[in-house]
């Protein structure tokens, strides 16, 4: 009687899951920097079936919210103030039925320059990495949706061999695995991937054995592939995507390093986001300078990656990208040409085309995807 309770519990978690997921509104979050005209986090209704969108509201009157994070519940919003002395979190509330963003506090990052933020899964813990201060901070989520200070700032040490842009640490993400245990930072400026396990009772964190990169990689932001077998990393140095598997005990074993770019690219260039769509079949990265989105397929046995296309971003330095939950879509913020170029994917060869849809907007930064009730 139980075995067949539990079962028909777990079939209807299913469709209310699948139910969930077939709605084509969404509210779109924009980080931005608020350097030229942007006045803070942009929030726009759009449609994943047509692409079309409207602006909805701003949260004003914050400096550099480029990264975003969303609590477990979307009833929260966390942002990094990217500030070069001084950085901030900020925390908001979400309102679903009108888009809106309120402010409910400002706390310091615990260093300089926060770069990327991340919510674990109970929702009580926010993380942040702090690239000009080289660390990483943990924050207590108040009562109110509010943050408190930083409970915890860790200090990385070292440098890498680019002397221009490894002279220091540079922790440069926050990726918490769907187990809301093992946390992965990978450091720029020291060529790691740090490993954390989170305690999510009392918010500390314990480090475990890191992952070392190629000398000069330079790794960036990180995806876990759905199956949690496989997990990937951008390396903004060296223009390169390496792909590991994901082991139970939480330590990560090369399976492969491959070029983002054409081999016969003789420009400028430096990696920044990572995505994997909905289906686990192809992963996407973004390059600054070639200023385009490479597309892999891969092995959904070995984890391996097979170059599929390079894609033209439609603008200049795609900072970051997301793909819609459907998989239909791919958005493309071109940080220094202020757009977000909207493209069709083909779910069968992954390939993306220009949908002639963009969003104008001052220095769009990073992506963030609400379902709309």
């Amino acid at each position: 009687m139980f075995a067949k309770l539990t079962l028909s519990a777990a079939l209807l978690s299913l469709v209310h899951m699948s139910n969930a997921q077939k709605t084509d509104d969404y509210h779109l979050l924009v980080g931005t920097y608020t350097q030229k005209e942007s006045e803070g986090i942009y929030v726009y209704h759009f449609n994943t079936k047509t692409g079309e969108f409207s602006r909805e509201s701003v949260a004003k009157g914050l400096k550099n919210p480029s990264f975003l994070a969303i609590s477990p519940d979307q009833k929260k919003v966390y942002s990094v103030g990217e500030m070069d002395n001084g950085g901030a979190v900020y925390a908001f509330s979400f309102d679903n039925a009108s888009g809106k963003l309120e402010k409910l506090s400002t706390e310091s990052s615990g260093g300089a320059g926060p770069c990327h933020i991340a919510v674990d899964k109970t929702g009580k813990w926010v993380m942040v990495g702090n690239y000009g201060g080289g660390s990483l901070s943990i924050l207590p989520v108040l009562p109110t949706g509010g943050v408190g200070a930083p409970l915890k700032t860790i200090q990385h040490e070292g440098s890498g061999p680019n002397k221009q842009r490894q002279e220091k640490a540079h922790v440069h993400s926050i990726n918490i695995a769907d187990n809301n245990l093992d946390v992965y930072v990978p450091d720029l400026g020291i060529d790691e991937i740090t490993h954390y396990q989170l305690d999510s009772k009392n918010g500390t964190l314990k480090e475990a054995k890191p992952t070392r990169t190629s000398p000069g990689a330079g790794p960036r932001h990180f995806t876990f592939h759905p199956s949690q077998k496989f997990a990937y990393v951008i390396n903004e140095l060296d223009m390169t995507v390496t792909a590991y598997n994901y082991n139970k005990d939480g330590s990560l074993s090369d399976i492969q390093t491959i070029s983002t770019v054409p081999a016969d690219f003789k420009g400028t260039n430096i990696c920044a986001d990572i995505h994997i769509s909905p289906d686990g079949k192809f992963l996407y990265g973004s390059n600054r300078g070639h200023d385009s989105i490479v597309c892999y397929s891969i092995d959904s046995s070995t984890g391996k990656l097979t170059l599929v296309e390079i894609t033209p971003s439609g603008g200049k330095h795609p900072r970051n990208f997301a793909i819609d939950p459907s998989g239909r879509l791919v958005l493309v913020a071109n940080r220094d040409t202020d757009n977000i170029v909207i493209f069709n994917r083909n779910a069968q060869t992954g390939k993306l085309t220009p949908t002639g849809k963009e969003i104008s907007l001052s220095m769009p930064v990073c992506l963030k995807l609400i379902p709309k009730k």
